[in-house]
């Protein structure tokens, strides 16, 4: 117990667990329509078989889906301060953070915190700014922890563009905001291990971007933009995204990416940003809801 706080490590070392060893229903279903998509026998058809079956193996075994289990990436959404039975942020930090070091000590989590000054792991995945925690208030009473690992791999492909790029002929609207996603997924080609997931934040400072962009990878498969102009802009970005043929790990095919979830976000009048967080197939979300005694993961 951290004083009379309620202590939920293990309830967040399960949440990390789900994370890193057993992949979304949504996604799973998505790895499954590709593989009956592509030509049998094909390179892109046998790498799908190869990762579901990879997928089966992590979940059986409670072990890792892919050995680069990322970084750990929390928002939590927490009751108002005045809420009576609200835990602070600092006290859920606390425990995230043991959290981590607890799956980290089972193998649900490979040791990836590195100082970029003397290059030592830290062994715990623990460090400066390492997990990552986004906290936010909100007006219900209850407690969401959603958590996201991002890979080495597709994050090296993830970017941003400063519009207008005269090279892509992209201006400053959706159009120009489609050219350069586009390009992103071609300049990724098969090193960001395709299929992915696109998340993409448009407008907002430059850190924002960032953080907006990743925020897009929690939205199910099959949730739509409720502006108008964006859903028919996802819908058109996956569809070109899949006439690339770049298919499965780069090996060519019909599937390239399985979503693409767009955000908008005020800008400043001289700048004009489009960010793009590229995600692996191996999309490793996992949420738990904490209302009162009751406890529920998705």
């Amino acid at each position: 117990m951290i004083g009379l706080v309620p202590d939920r490590t293990k309830l967040f070392v399960e949440l990390i667990r789900r994370a890193a060893t057993d992949l979304p229903a949504d996604v799973e279903r998505a790895l499954r329509t590709a593989r009956d998509h592509e030509r049998p026998g094909s390179a892109a058809q046998d790498a799908l078989n190869t990762i579901l079956e990879n997928v089966a193996i992590a979940r059986e075994n409670s072990t890792p889906i892919c050995q680069d289990t990322g970084v750990p990436i929390f928002y939590v959404h927490l009751p108002e301060a005045t809420n009576p039975d609200r835990v602070g942020p600092r006290e859920l930090q606390e425990q995230l953070e043991q959290a981590v070091v607890q799956a980290t000590e089972r193998a649900y989590l490979r040791p990836n915190a590195v100082d970029p000054v003397t290059g030592h792991n830290s062994g715990t995945n623990l460090g400066v700014d390492f997990p990552r925690f986004h906290f936010e208030e909100w007006d219900d009473d209850h407690l969401r922890v959603d958590l996201l690992l991002k890979g080495g791999g597709s994050e090296n492909v993830s970017t941003q563009v400063k519009l207008p790029h005269a090279t892509l002929q992209a201006g400053r609207d959706l159009d120009g905001v489609r050219r350069v996603v586009l390009d992103a997924v071609y300049q990724a080609q098969g090193k960001g291990c395709a299929p992915g997931f696109l998340g993409v934040a448009i407008g907002a400072d430059r850190g924002g971007g960032y953080l907006h962009a990743k925020e897009q990878l929690f939205r199910p498969l099959d949730d739509a933009s409720p502006q108008p102009e964006l859903a028919e802009l996802e819908d058109r970005l996956l569809h070109d995204c899949n006439q690339l043929g770049i298919g499965p790990m780069g090996f060519g095919g019909k599937t390239t990416v399985f979503g693409v979830k767009i955000g908008a976000y005020h800008r400043l009048p001289a700048c004009y940003f489009v960010t793009i967080s590229y995600m692996c197939w191996a999309c490793r979300r996992a949420s738990m809801t904490v209302c009162g005694e009751e406890v529920s993961f998705g």
